[in-house]
């Protein structure tokens, strides 16, 4: 049996547009869709709900192949279950990394303890034990740890992007409207989906702002530097379509032209720059951590550069306040300048 994620447009804001569904007859899983309907309650992005309905359609077809059904109840989950998940997971051909894994297994847990609240200690009793968390940096509150179940995931590492790969990147386009793309990712840090999501009027270009959407519908209004003022400004008057959609950000050619730009269709543009320069790691999550690099090191503090990212805590953006070892020696020389005095030389 084969399972698969349905979109489905509605107006009912209370049902989740994502249905996982039995591929050949349309049969929904109720208890999957069940979860969903619940975070759609919870008003969740889009973008959200379709990475749980996938997540969850995995663990579908994990669970199917193992009992040979697709019905999960409550007397069918042992301590197990979770276990049996994440031995599956690493045991793939292709390795999967440990934050994958924990993403997996957290939907997973917290959607079995929506839709059967009855069997908490069933689903993972030797692990599901509540703790006390202590805050990074003891900033803020103890958080209350529900699971232990994790994966140990390495640190991940980005190196920003060098000037020259920049400089190499930036001269392989020739439309205003890729130039002020990356530009907004570059001089703004804004993410590759708050990008597709700008409206025309979120530019306020007489007051040099523009105003970002971020994660969870979180709006903020960051300052524009000039040279993306400039960047938005030819693309408006010499290449954006008359007649097009509220969006920004749309087609330029093709029957798709004054539409939207699509998340497939970012993708392929940054693909193919790629290719043509050579500059294998660029992308879109590349450029914004060049920016907050940049910032970093040109003295923007921490709680200014979160807000400049529209991040909701202070430990993501820690993230990349990372320094080089040219950087560690270059302000330990100008510690120990200031450190060292000539020894006053007594007078005779």
């Amino acid at each position: 049996m084969t399972f698969r994620v349905l979109h489905q447009s509605t107006p009912n804001k209370t049902r989740c547009p994502y249905r996982v569904v039995v591929k050949t007859t349309g049969r929904e899983i109720d208890w999957i869709n069940q979860y969903l309907d619940y975070e759609t309650l919870r008003r969740l992005t889009d973008n959200t709900l379709r990475s749980y309905a996938h997540e969850l359609l995995h663990f579908l077809r994990w669970w199917e192949s193992v009992h040979h059904t697709d019905l999960v109840t409550k007397d069918s989950l042992t301590e197990s279950t979770l276990l049996d998940y994440v031995r599956f997971q690493s045991g793939l051909p292709r390795p999967l990394s440990g934050g994958t894994i924990n993403q997996r297994v957290a939907i997973v847990d917290k959607a079995l303890r929506h839709v059967f609240p009855a069997a908490p200690q069933q689903i993972a009793p030797g692990f599901q034990q509540s703790y006390w968390q202590r805050a990074p940096m003891g900033i803020g509150r103890p958080q209350l740890a529900l699971s232990r179940l994790r994966v140990k995931s390495p640190k991940r590492t980005m190196a920003p992007l060098s000037v020259d790969e920049v400089a190499r990147f930036w001269s392989s386009f020739r439309t205003s409207r890729d130039l002020a793309i990356v530009g907004l990712m570059l001089l703004q840090g804004l993410r590759s989906q708050e990008v597709l999501n700008l409206n025309r009027d979120d530019l306020l270009l007489a007051e040099a702002q523009i105003r970002v959407r971020g994660k969870g519908n979180k709006t903020r209004f960051l300052p524009l530097a000039p040279e993306a003022t400039q960047l938005l400004d030819h693309y408006l008057r010499l290449e954006r379509p008359a007649q097009s959609t509220d969006a920004l950000f749309v087609s330029l050619k093709g029957p798709a032209r004054g539409a939207r730009m699509t998340p497939a269709g970012l993708r392929s543009l940054f693909r193919h720059h790629r290719q043509s320069t050579g500059v294998k790691i660029a992308n879109p999550h590349r450029f914004r951590h060049t920016f907050a690099s940049d910032m970093v090191r040109g003295g923007v503090s921490l709680p200014a550069l979160m807000q400049l990212m529209g991040h909701a805590q202070i430990q993501t953006t820690l993230v990349y306040m990372q320094v080089t070892p040219l950087e560690v020696y270059q302000q330990y020389a100008r510690a120990v300048a200031q450190l060292i005095r000539p020894v006053p030389v007594p007078r005779s």
